[in-house]
């Protein structure tokens, strides 16, 4: 209910407490309902719902908790290939971070896709044929993903095999799709080290 409203219910409201009710002529009488009638419409200020227009596509809009859920997906620099021994295949250690809209990592459930695409120097498209995609790993369930998250880095951890040996520069292509149904995406560079 707007302020002026609001003043003008409490005026009529004292005026009509100080008079008696039959010498109020009736013209003044519809318009104290009217008014009455319109300002008990009105929604007060603060209230989760400011379109009452919206459908159920928008429930994820208007919840509270929206603007915490996944906007962007970064990948740490802490990722790398790995060989532990001459006689075992690299491994690729993933570090995966999910942003919500103020930039603070969180932790969300989703299915996440890693591919690994060949790295083509000195052109416009820099990401050449695909080299590796692993299985979807999915992070739905709330005890799978804990197991995936490190408290201490904010982040997930993934722990893949590679079948080949690495001897070339690589870009890694994360994608995950979350609950809400938006896709994130995000590409990053592996350099081969001698």
């Amino acid at each position: 209910m707007s302020f002026i409203a609001n003043g003008a219910l409490k005026l009529l409201f004292h005026t009509i407490t100080k008079m008696r009710i039959k010498q109020v002529p009736v013209t003044f009488r519809i318009f104290l309902l009217i008014l009455i009638s319109i300002c008990a419409g009105c929604q007060q200020p603060g209230t989760l719902n400011e379109n009452p227009a919206t459908t159920d596509n928008d429930a994820n809009a208007i919840s509270p908790y929206a603007h915490y859920a996944p906007v962007k997906i970064d990948i740490m620099p802490l990722t790398e290939f790995r060989t532990l021994g001459d006689a075992q295949r690299p491994k690729l250690y993933l570090y995966i971070t999910l942003l919500d809209q103020f930039g603070s990592q969180i932790k969300s459930p989703g299915m996440f896709r890693f591919e690994l695409y060949e790295y083509i120097q000195r052109s416009a498209e820099s990401k050449g044929k695909r080299a590796i995609i692993w299985p979807d790993i999915d992070l739905t369930d709330p005890v799978k993903n804990n197991d995936s998250w490190r408290d201490f880095l904010q982040a997930y951890v993934f722990i893949l095999p590679c079948e080949q040996s690495i001897s070339q520069d690589y870009i890694l292509q994360v994608t995950c799709l979350c609950p809400n149904g938006k896709r994130l995406s995000s590409e990053f560079t592996l350099r081969h080290t001698k």
